[in-house]
């Protein structure tokens, strides 16, 4: 579609998202208990409104979604004061302004809720939603370790909601597009992928002992996690490095997207190895506490192959590009990013090229775009059972377990195989990491 914001509109509108399934999970919109009615207004709440709340704002307030933004919730203040004034100037009432998720999922008016918390948060918030009849757009990583994976899966099939990861590339047309095309054999059989990640991330703070911040509630940010002293510049962003406490590193930030990628066009699940080399190598003396340079390689049946280059804090452009996938086939190669994708002959020629238009977030920080919308009106048309939803949480969660897979990769410092049948890790000590330590209260019950 040459106009890219008509074509918003429409799928908005629910005319188009079920043209475009064609490649989508196979979980049938009329799946799901208690399918909200076509033309029903939904009621949606969401829970942490740090650097994501722009991906959030066009799909709600665009009148065509048909939903009423009833709570906007985090632990912190300012992001709720923040986040009603954006919010202010798109919607014509005022959300409620809540601290704490709990109370928000106890609200039975709530149809929906957007889950983009910190990773510890992904989880335990969406079980607790959807146990408490809540359908979930969970933003990615939906896990902070493997088991959570499983467990998600296993509520959502009890509970029968609507869960849908954020790893929004599988709403962008081109995308749906090309690995369309490759699954009917543009490239001949595919054999390899390559997902990449280049960013300049600088220096952070060593994190020492500090107050907690004003209007911060640390109690709650940590929920689940296990108890510990506040540590100066922690709650912004950069428990993304401090340890694994809250965080998945940049495998969760950002490999989350590409891995996806790359698995859903060799069409393949768990794999049978995982071989990680991954390091800290930049600001040795700074607050990082994690890799931020890593090189994973998954083998799957099939002879196929998926490779992650992950730079965080070196942005150089290995692939033309700072971030993005590459499939490899027998017969050709197909290049495809947030921006589009080019199609090459096994000569190296350039076929055909296809530029999104749009604009989605790359590595810049924050978030929200065209992709970014399509994805959530996605997931609000599956609710009232008028498209099927593009990353259910039964699939995604297999792409999840490939960011885990890294992860615990690197942590015990060698390679190990999997189980394809179960995701299951042949490794005594990589299984002490398959799930985490919950503060006591927080442990998940089905």
């Amino acid at each position: 579609m040459s106009n890219r914001r008509e074509f918003l509109k429409k799928v908005s509108a629910g005319a188009a998202v079920v043209s475009l399934s064609g490649v989508a999970s196979g979980m049938s919109a009329r799946s799901y208990s208690r399918v909200i009615g076509a033309n029903d207004r939904i009621l949606v709440a969401i829970a942490g409104l740090g650097r994501r709340l722009g991906a959030f704002t066009e799909p709600i307030a665009l009148k065509s979604s048909n939903v009423e933004l009833v709570y906007l919730c985090d632990v912190m203040k300012k992001q709720r004061d923040r986040a009603a004034t954006v919010f202010s100037k798109l919607i014509d009432y005022q959300p409620k302004l809540e601290n704490d998720i709990r109370k928000v999922i106890e609200d039975q008016k709530v149809d929906a809720l957007i889950n983009a918390t910190p990773d510890h948060w992904h989880a335990p918030g969406t079980w607790m939603a959807v146990k408490g009849g809540k359908h979930v757009y969970v933003e990615k990583p939906c896990s902070h370790n493997l088991r959570e994976d499983d467990l998600l899966i296993e509520f959502q099939k009890k509970y029968q909601k609507v869960v849908q990861m954020g790893n929004q590339q599988r709403s962008a047309p081109e995308s749906i597009e090309i690995i369309s095309e490759i699954h009917r054999g543009v490239i001949g059989e595919v054999y390899k992928a390559v997902a990449f990640y280049a960013n300049s991330r600088g220096e952070v703070p060593m994190p020492v002992a500090a107050q907690v911040p004003e209007g911060l509630d640390w109690d709650l940010f940590q929920g689940p996690s296990p108890r510990k002293p506040y540590m100066h510049d922690t709650w912004d962003y950069n428990w993304h490095w401090y340890g694994w406490d809250f965080g998945t590193a940049e495998s969760g930030n950002n490999a989350t997207h590409e891995l996806d990628i790359a698995r859903w066009a060799l069409q393949v699940d768990y794999p049978e190895r995982v071989e990680t080399e991954a390091a800290k190598r930049h600001f040795a003396n700074d607050g990082w506490t994690m890799y931020d340079t890593m090189d994973s390689t998954f083998y799957f049946p099939g002879n196929k192959v998926i490779k992650w280059d992950g730079k965080s804090r070196n942005a150089h452009k290995t692939y033309s590009s700072d971030r993005g996938t590459i499939i490899y086939g027998t017969e050709g190669t197909v290049y495809v990013d947030r921006g589009g994708y080019r199609l090459y002959d096994r000569g190296g020629k350039l076929v055909r090229e296809r530029k999104s238009g749009g604009q989605e977030a790359g590595t810049a920080l924050g978030g929200g775009g065209d992709t970014s919308t399509l994805h959530v009106v996605n997931f609000f048309d599956a609710i009232r059972g008028k498209a099927d939803l593009r990353a259910p949480i039964q699939d995604a969660a297999i792409s999840n377990h490939m960011i885990h897979y890294q992860n615990v990769a690197y942590r015990i410092g060698k390679p190990f195989d999997v189980c394809t049948e179960t995701g299951k890790i042949f490794d005594r000590d990589a299984m002490k990491l398959w799930g985490r330590e919950y503060q006591p209260g927080w442990e998940p019950v089905l």
